[in-house]
């Protein structure tokens, strides 16, 4: 069972628990700034599971951060547990070299209060509080600037980069998911030697001022616009770095 005080706690949220937008935005914010998006364990040959319990304790109990399957469905479990109707998405993300990954290759949220939105705290660099689920709209959010246009029965997320040039992130459909529908990507994704996750040991979260990140040796401070990077000098640095920062012990 969930315990919501310890959750809260995880992510030092302290604020209202009404089920209400200002509610959602706080708590997905704290979210952000709290638990990383890391994939850790795939490096250490620990198998990662869609499983609600497994996950809360990795995340509450141990202290941990996760990837998109992780993050996003013990998420969805906090908000059903304060009382937000909550769906599961399936999206399929924009890969570098253009078009897109496969069906269940990114989980996302659909929260309905008044209006529908799209929470998503497991992708890494994004946006912090929760995008309106409309159509055309630039939306203004600490972590830039975001847009979902509508493509036939997929909506599209896009963000502005410094450039003014948008950038597509992901597409879904509004097709409602359970979590095992992602057992067979997540078994992928830490597994195929085709998945990023399998190629770079990465561990991130957002700041009040940017993000900082440690992608395998290197770790990078973005702090109000500006960019520091430096390289470690070993694994003892790079776990100093872990604890230090991410307040995760391996």
């Amino acid at each position: 069972m969930l315990d919501v005080a310890a959750y809260l706690g995880r992510i030092g949220y302290s604020g209202s628990t009404e089920p209400t937008c200002s509610t959602l935005r706080a708590i997905h914010r704290a979210h952000m700034l709290s638990v990383p998006f890391e994939n850790l364990d795939i490096a250490l040959g620990r198998k990662i599971v869609v499983d609600d319990s497994v996950t809360l304790h990795k995340i509450v109990d141990l202290r941990r951060g996760g990837f998109c399957y992780e993050l996003n469905g013990a998420f969805a479990a906090l908000l059903r547990a304060l009382g937000f109707e909550v769906t599961l998405l399936s999206a399929r993300v924009a890969r570098q070299q253009g078009g897109e990954g496969l069906e269940f290759d990114h989980l996302a949220l659909r929260v309905d209060l008044q209006e529908p939105w799209l929470a998503d705290v497991g992708f890494g660099e994004s946006f912090l509080q929760p995008l309106r689920m409309e159509a055309g709209t630039e939306q203004v959010d600490p972590a830039g600037r975001f847009r979902l246009l509508q493509r036939g029965e997929r909506y599209q997320l896009e963000q502005a980069g410094r450039n003014g040039e948008w950038k597509r992130l992901y597409s879904f459909a509004l097709q409602p998911r359970n979590l095992q529908d992602f057992a067979a990507m997540c078994h992928y994704h830490q597994t195929s030697h085709e998945s990023s996750f399998t190629q770079n040991r990465i561990c991130t979260r957002a700041t009040p001022e940017g993000r900082i990140t440690l992608s395998e040796m290197k770790l990078i401070v973005k702090r109000d616009g500006g960019r520091d990077e430096r390289i470690l000098s070993s694994e003892k640095e790079r776990m100093e770095v872990l604890h230090e920062h991410f307040g995760i012990r391996l």
